[in-house]
């Protein structure tokens, strides 16, 4: 199902569609402020199962992530967050960042990696805060596999590629074609294993 949502002004209406087909085990693409990307309820493992599938990786080797829709979300899923790292969280979301962090006892065993730690994200993206709010928790996302991201900005390209997979794709228009940036947050100095969209300073 490909379903248009306007990227500023997201209908509830359209959004409460979303967040019944994720709260039923459904698989979607949607937007962010990067790239598009498979998403799903975190509480509905065989969902994750399913995306781990699509993207051909064990859970605890994915680089999954948590999207959340504030610094309250972040604190729930991550633990032992001192105020230096607050302050830097607080500098850099929302926006296209992903942060690496020790995750709490909140976090499903199938989602935490070996290292025991958690991806977790906001995005600066009215249609992904929209699902997150209406659904009440944060969503699992994941980038799509392969390397064509050129091709992954066009959502119909993405529906026509992707569309018998999924049970929804939600076309908010053209994405980007460039990832978040990912920091580590766990060791004694932020570390960045992946240069992105963001500009990190720490």
């Amino acid at each position: 199902m490909l379903i248009r949502i306007h990227p500023q002004d997201p209908p509830l209406r359209l959004i409460a569609k979303v967040v019944d087909c994720l709260v039923g085990g459904g698989v979607i693409i949607y937007p962010t402020d990067t790239v598009y990307g498979f998403g799903c309820d975190i509480h509905q493992s065989k969902a994750v199962e399913r995306i781990c599938r699509l993207k051909g990786v064990d859970p605890q080797k994915a680089q999954l992530s948590f999207i959340c829709d504030d610094l309250a979300d972040l604190s729930q899923y991550a633990k032992s967050i001192s105020t230096p790292v607050f302050r830097l969280l607080k500098k850099h979301i929302p926006g296209p960042f992903t942060f690496v962090l020790p995750a709490s006892r909140e976090v499903p065993r199938i989602l935490k990696s070996r290292r025991d730690t958690i991806g977790l994200r906001v995005p600066d993206h009215r249609i992904a805060q929209s699902i997150i709010q209406a659904l009440g928790h944060p969503i699992l996302s994941s980038s799509l596999p392969g390397d064509m991201i050129e091709e992954y900005t066009d959502p119909e390209i993405i529906h026509e590629k992707f569309g018998k997979q999924v049970d929804m794709v939600i076309d908010g228009g053209p994405g980007g074609f460039r990832y978040s940036t990912i920091v580590d947050l766990t060791g004694d100095e932020p570390e960045v294993l992946r240069e992105g969209l963001g500009e990190f300073i720490p």
